[in-house]
């Protein structure tokens, strides 16, 4: 797993959850995304079943962690059996969002809005470079960029089952 083609280099931005009516969104689609026991060498694996458009598909994912903000991913399609059958190695809670993808400036984000919160969102966006610079939607109100805090990831999200900018208000 060492290709540089499959290099993700992406950034989270913790987002008030929008009125996503007002953008421009290229498709949607519901995840159920469910971590497995870490893989070869400590790379993170897991399962989504996505529903877009009336129609179920699964994947599997490697990902090894090269820095904050770039991964080694390795992606695939797989059967309905396979997910069955690796869904027994599950490890935490998983993640149930809805996924919007839409353009702005040229870019493609995605938008998270997940099952357990209509105050906040994770907004992704995958760079060519890590120094790209980042055009941000004039009607998305971006909070603060948390790619670098592991309370935000999607693991960390699905366990506590609340954003910690949530939990810190119930104290």
């Amino acid at each position: 797993m060492n290709t540089t083609e499959n290099l993700e280099i992406e950034r989270k931005f913790l987002v008030e959850y929008p009125d996503v009516r007002t953008l421009c969104v290229r498709r949607s689609a519901a995840i159920l995304q469910t971590y497995l026991a870490d893989g070869e060498g400590g790379s993170q694996r897991r399962v989504r079943r996505i529903t877009e458009n009336g129609r179920v598909r699964y994947t599997y994912t490697e990902k090894v962690f090269r820095s904050a903000s770039v991964r080694e991913e390795h992606e695939r399609d797989i059967s309905a059996d396979e997910y069955a059958e690796l869904i027994k190695q599950v490890k935490g809670t998983p993640v149930d969002k809805t996924r919007y993808a839409f353009d702005y400036m040229g870019q493609l984000f995605e938008l998270d809005c997940y099952s357990f919160s209509d105050r906040f969102a994770i907004m992704e966006l995958e760079l060519r470079s890590e120094k790209q610079r980042i055009l941000f939607p004039d009607n998305i109100n971006v909070l603060r960029e948390v790619t670098t805090d592991h309370a935000y990831s999607n693991a960390a999200l699905a366990n506590a089952g609340a954003f910690p900018d949530e939990r810190r208000e119930e104290c």
